[in-house]
């Protein structure tokens, strides 16, 4: 998966210099859906992670946010699974918490992800089984989860912290301090020790934790769905109804403390 791995790498950075171009500039930024807004820079940066993806790989499949969805992906046995813009408000805001994800999911579970956030000059890769690793303007360095100690750090989502979240944490996890950032960058700093875990109390799409959900395994840690399971992929909608991130142990479940969902599709735990 060596291979597999580095053009992860450089998928990610070509999106990323595409992205780099336009941030704090000029762009036209129209809305996909309610509070959900797109910029040219998502759909650049796609294209072109897309040629170099399934140019070094054209038998794979391909779910990305910007591309329109194809059901051949669910008879692929390898699927790459793509964000090339994670943190569109924050991108448009001016604000430094966005990435772009490059993912690769076989049998429904993740294998590599590559995670860059242009704006920092970070890079985060991983491969399962092998390792994980940072790379910043210092070098090249390995990663891994720390072990949980009696004081428990957790990050949260910046734009999606909700009720359910805050109940958890206090009820289920203990006191604890959290901070809110933006994008992949949560799983990636469970990633690189510097926080214990990151629960994920409302719907999220599968591009939106492939990559990052990889780097976390390949550093140790683990990522659980509702029911306590490891979190699949595969699903017919692409929707994770919600997680649980941490450092490498075993979380309280977060099922007891999800709202309803009042959204369609297939929310099940993938193939």
């Amino acid at each position: 998966m060596q291979r597999e791995l580095e053009v992860a790498i450089e998928a990610a950075r070509t999106g990323g210099a595409i992205v780099r171009k336009y941030y704090k500039g000029e762009y036209q930024v129209h809305e996909k859906a309610p509070d959900n807004p797109l910029t040219v820079a998502d759909t650049e940066a796609d294209a072109a992670i897309k040629r170099v993806c399934l140019g070094a790989f054209p038998e794979d499949g391909w779910l990305s946010e910007e591309t329109r969805d194809s059901p051949d992906r669910l008879t692929r046995k390898r699927v790459w699974i793509v964000d090339p813009l994670d943190g569109t408000k924050e991108f448009i805001r001016g604000g430094d918490d966005y990435t772009v994800n490059i993912g690769l999911i076989s049998g429904g579970s993740p294998v590599l992800g590559a995670v860059f956030a242009p704006a920092r000059g970070l890079t985060f890769a991983g491969l399962v089984g092998e390792g994980a690793w940072l790379e910043d303007g210092d070098g090249r360095r390995p990663i891994r989860t720390r072990e949980r100690g009696s004081e428990i750090a957790a990050v949260a989502s910046k734009s999606h912290f909700n009720q359910p979240t805050a109940d958890y944490l206090a009820e289920a996890v203990g006191e604890c301090d959290y901070v809110g950032i933006g994008s992949s960058l949560k799983f990636c700093i469970v990633a690189e020790g510097k926080a214990d875990i990151y629960p994920r109390l409302a719907p999220t799409s599968e591009w939106d934790t492939a990559a990052a959900h990889a780097v976390l395994l390949a550093a140790g840690g683990q990522v659980d769905g509702p029911d306590g399971q490891p979190l699949r992929y595969g699903k017919h909608a692409f929707l994770n109804r919600g997680f649980v991130a941490t450092a490498g142990w075993k979380a309280p479940l977060i099922g007891p403390f999800l709202e309803p969902f009042s959204g369609g599709g297939d929310l099940s735990e993938g193939v």
